[in-house]
């Protein structure tokens, strides 16, 4: 199974921003949609931002404005940039495939994600 790998996580106070990345093996986000993922402690995972395969995007209202996904198609990578970010942004971010016709479908394999936090 595809374990995505993400990086760029990190402490930053608020208003200050972060640009995290992702590789995956294989044709993952060549072939699905790729959305980024955040799940903080005793909450489900929340699909925060996703990208189809023709560069439609889609934000959950929390971010739209601040957060910018992209993804480069032949290395099968995924980028997010974040800006403003504000405390309740601190989680552990995913990426992975995603299905725009069913958001709330989780893939069944993940990555072990990348720390970020929001603080002064």
């Amino acid at each position: 199974q595809v374990q995505p790998v993400e990086s760029g996580g990190g402490l930053v106070q608020p208003g200050g921003s972060l640009k995290l990345s992702c590789e995956a093996s294989g044709s993952l986000f060549r072939i699905f949609a790729g959305g980024w993922y955040r799940q903080t402690p005793g909450n489900l995972r929340e699909l925060v931002a996703h990208i189809t395969q023709d560069g439609a995007t889609g934000y959950v209202d929390a971010v739209r404005g601040r957060f910018t996904i992209s993804r480069d198609n032949t290395k099968s990578t995924l980028r997010l940039e974040m800006n403003s970010l504000k405390p309740e942004d601190t989680a552990v971010y995913y990426c992975n495939a995603m299905d725009p016709y069913d958001l709330t479908w989780r893939p069944p394999s993940w990555g072990r994600g990348t720390q970020v936090t929001v603080s002064s």
